[in-house]
């Protein structure tokens, strides 16, 4: 179903599309790829939006910490908004202290995407589609990106990425849900059980850059390796958590870089019984426990949303790979395509 979801400043109308699918409930929006709800039932078929996100399109425009968001052209940070590439430099978008964030201050999630409707078999989704020019944000080569959100008959929600290019480039999709299980508005995600198949994560400098460690999570606060809720080690005063005001790190998966997509992490809320499996042929996964929301923002439900109200699990290659020689490859070149999935099981 598509409805009219609000104009932009200039008039440009924005859609949202609600898909329907195996008792989950997805709404999309041209607008930034944005996920705006994705209902699911509880344990007692009691369904409930658990991403967080705004009514308006203005919200979005004006305030969103990437809710939802799609993320390109390069998903999490490049130190100081700059790598070399076949030996020529490059310079993008700097709009996060010193670095660059999610592609830039005009990156991926800002822009509104093409979007067609399918169904095949019995499965639903949406095609998203956009070309991006050569320079834009600074990142080299005109990129031609296609998204597929679909919705299966068990209600999964998978997200196919491609893209290819015409020059040799950096490329790194992700999408940026805001998860809460017990539902949108709730309170606190602390009592979420999480559990990352990661025996090492990468330590990050002061500007949440990562140094080039490849760091044990044994001993430490970052190890997930069995379900533990989020809460019991937030506030161990671990350096790492006091740079980050909480997790905000990129797991380094065991599995690595796969051909198909491989289950990777399980999210559990013990109130509602939903449990969230994640499964990705990525070799990172980003959790961050939602350290910047800080009660300014208002959600779909008229709640305020404080810290640690939500969290984002994004499936990626790593943060600032084109500095890091000893990181899984980012670059795309003229004749590839960048493939790669998720899926998101929900389970009760």
């Amino acid at each position: 179903m598509k409805t009219l979801f609000g104009k932009l400043a200039d008039s440009t109308e924005i859609h949202s599309w609600t898909l329907e699918n195996g008792g989950t409930r997805l709404k999309v929006l041209s607008y930034g790829g944005i996920v705006q709800s994705l209902e699911v039932p509880d344990a007692g078929g009691r369904p409930a939006n658990i991403s967080l996100g705004f009514d308006t399109v203005e919200e979005y425009v004006a305030n969103s910490p990437y809710f939802g968001a799609l993320i390109g052209r390069y998903g999490n940070r490049i130190r100081e908004g700059g790598f070399t590439l076949d030996g020529e430099a490059h310079r993008v978008d700097v709009n996060d202290g010193a670095n660059s964030l999610h592609g830039g201050a005009q990156g991926y999630d800002r822009h509104v995407w093409d979007v067609e409707p399918f169904t095949e078999g019995s499965d639903v989704g949406v095609c998203l589609h956009r070309t991006s020019a050569d320079g834009e944000m600074g990142y080299p080569g005109t990129l031609d990106a296609k998204v597929t959100y679909t919705l299966t008959a068990r209600g999964e929600w998978r997200i196919d990425y491609e893209a290819t290019t015409d020059r040799a480039t950096v490329v790194n999709l992700t999408n940026h849900v805001y998860w809460n299980l017990a539902g949108e508005g709730s309170g606190t995600i602390e009592d979420h059980e999480l559990t990352i198949a990661a025996s090492r994560y990468t330590p990050t400098d002061a500007g949440l850059i990562p140094t080039g460690e490849l760091a044990e999570v044994a001993g430490t606060p970052f190890d997930f390796r069995e379900p533990k809720t989020i809460g019991r080690d937030l506030r161990a005063g671990h350096v790492q958590q006091l740079r980050a005001k909480g997790y905000d790190h990129n797991w380094v998966l065991d599995k690595g870089v796969t051909a198909e997509p491989v289950h990777v992490a399980t999210l559990r809320d013990p109130r509602s019984g939903r449990t969230l499996k994640i499964a990705t042929d990525q070799p990172g996964l980003q959790f961050y426990s939602g350290n910047f929301l800080d009660g300014t923002l208002t959600g779909t439900g008229g709640r305020a949303y404080r810290q640690g109200d939500a969290l984002c699990l994004e499936t990626q290659h790593f943060p600032d790979s084109p500095n890091q020689p000893s990181f899984p490859s980012t670059v795309l070149r003229p004749g590839q395509t960048y493939r790669t999935t998720t899926i998101h099981t929900f389970e009760t």
